[in-house]
């Protein structure tokens, strides 16, 4: 079977989408398959594990017209096709296909959604229509998919992510150069993700601050992850804790395996999650987990994390204190969450996909 990908997110998107993106690309070529894979793309993404079954097509076009063209061009060339960035792409589709379904965000304006966000909310019921099946990355997702569209019940499903093979609680010989190449000393509580108004973090610094000097003393914020839009709360946040609070932008993989296995607590208390990729990444790498007890969260963490409300600062402040200063607490946490992490596997997702795609009643094979 010829399967069309919208790999775009492969090399244009680093974190989230992007990295969903790469290890299912990954993982199709881990599998025992005969399919064809035709990645649609703006440029390549230079991946050693593709092997002949991959193909890349890549051209330019300008932002709104690309899936437009894409879409058509995997109708000739595909007997399925695969949304993975834009409901938009399946506008011109006349092959079967699916569509991952990541969340919700473009749909609640409170959660300041970035721009473009309304092409999502406009195109949604256009995959609707087009898709044999539908992708949620966690139940929480399918189930408001469903809710907001009823008619989506009967073909949407979960295909969750997993942590990549490079977040591993194992130190490294160089961990402590990396650290001092970005100016991290230990202890130290870790958040990460792109910097946006959901993910909270004007709230976590409040409550960090916040904290009896008896508890803080030592340790420090870590922020880690690349500017998104409307930063203007979160750097006035950090403007006012320069002492308490470093903020490190975007780092790379090798890096963040680093910042996540050598951190004593990782905080993630996001107002809302299509799955809560980084909580898991911090599972996996051994560290005790304080999450937002909303959304996707509590279906990632289960029983292995600590919760708050993430719109409470005393609850996240109290969350805090009961880790930082119980560091049997952390151990039993950072155990439990290595364990959790184990029932995401990336093959698993990507076997999913697979026979999401082979079940469609593709045009031709």
């Amino acid at each position: 079977m010829r399967i069309a990908v919208d790999a775009r997110s492969a090399a244009e998107t680093l974190a989230g989408r992007g990295r969903y993106v790469r290890e299912l690309l990954s993982g199709f070529a881990r599998l025992d398959i005969d399919h064809e894979f035709i990645l649609y793309a703006r440029e390549a993404w230079q991946a050693a594990g593709l092997d002949g079954r991959f193909r890349w097509r890549t051209f330019k076009a300008p932002s709104l017209a690309w899936p437009l063209l894409a879409g058509r061009r995997m109708s000739r060339a595909a007997d399925v096709g695969l949304a993975c960035t834009s409901y938009a792409i399946t506008a011109p589709w006349r092959i079967p296909g699916a569509a991952l379904v990541w969340d919700f965000v473009p749909f609640e304006r409170s959660l300041h959604p970035p721009r473009g966000s309304g092409l999502e909310r406009a195109t949604l019921r256009i995959a609707l229509r087009r898709c044999g099946a539908l992708i949620a990355i966690s139940a929480t997702t399918r189930d408001e998919l469903t809710r907001r569209y009823p008619s989506a019940r009967a073909k949407a499903l979960v295909a969750p992510p997993a942590a990549g093979n490079i977040f591993s609680p194992r130190p490294r010989e160089d961990d402590e150069q990396t650290l001092a190449g970005l100016g991290v000393r230990r202890p130290y509580v870790l958040l990460t993700g792109t910097l946006e108004p959901r993910k909270n973090v004007p709230r976590v610094i409040e409550a960090f601050v916040g904290l009896e000097e008896a508890v803080r003393a030592g340790w420090t914020l870590v922020l880690a992850g690349a500017p998104g839009w409307e930063t203007q709360a979160t750097f006035a946040a950090v403007a006012k804790q320069r002492d308490l609070v470093r903020t490190l932008g975007y780092v790379s993989d090798e890096e963040l395996a680093c910042l996540y296995r050598d951190a004593e607590v990782f905080c993630y208390l996001s107002l809302y999650e299509g799955f809560g990729m980084p909580v898991l990444e911090a599972m996996q790498s051994g560290t005790a987990v304080l999450t937002s007890s909303v959304s996707s969260m509590p279906e990632v963490g289960g029983e292995a994390v600590r919760y708050a409300d993430p719109l409470d600062i005393a609850a996240i402040r109290n969350g805090l204190r009961e880790l930082l200063v119980a560091p049997e607490l952390r151990r039993r946490c950072a155990s439990a969450g290595i364990l959790r992490a184990k029932a995401f596997d990336w093959t698993v997702t990507a076997r999913t996909v697979i026979r999401v795609l082979e079940a469609l009643p593709a045009r031709s094979r």
